[in-house]
């Protein structure tokens, strides 16, 4: 019982150590987004990640809220089924192929928590919500990133 509670009063001194550094999603995240709208069609977003180099954003109603998520693999299903059903692909809405059901992520819990969440989830980026409303994005990369600068910090 006596190692218990000093492992106990260990971790606790190790945790305070730790918050030294910047850990929160928040203090990673991405704070610029290419967002897109439910009405825009798969051709226009499929033009914006060439152009801007990404493999997926968040869907925003006119009001500023967060409905879905879309991905190159959305696209890649609507460039599938267009061949089967010889559709063209240019009047098909981001609203029929996103992701409505989206998992997000608080900007307040740790990059150690965060990683935990994405070791479960396997998803490749997670919009970060503060108050119901969508403040940024984290992607694997970024916790990544986060662990590395990390490991940089002096923990005396």
């Amino acid at each position: 019982m006596g190692i218990k509670s000093f492992m106990g009063r260990r971790a606790k001194e190790v945790s305070k150590k730790e918050y030294d550094a910047p850990i929160l999603v928040e203090d990673y995240m991405t704070r610029k987004l290419i967002t897109y709208s439910p009405e825009q069609s798969i051709l226009e977003v499929m033009e914006s990640f060439a152009k801007n180099h990404i493999s997926g954003g968040p869907v925003l109603d006119d009001n500023g809220f967060l409905v879905g998520i879309i991905s190159e693999a959305d696209c890649m299903k609507e460039i599938s089924e267009s061949r089967y059903f010889n559709q063209p692909i240019l009047d098909k809405s981001v609203e029929k192929f996103m992701t409505k059901k989206v998992e997000t992520i608080p900007h307040d819990i740790s990059i150690f928590d965060a990683a935990g969440v994405f070791h479960k989830n396997h998803r490749r980026r997670l919009p970060v919500m503060k108050d119901g409303l969508l403040v940024g994005q984290i992607s694997r990369k970024d916790i990544v990133i986060a662990a590395l600068k990390l490991t940089s910090h002096n923990y005396q």
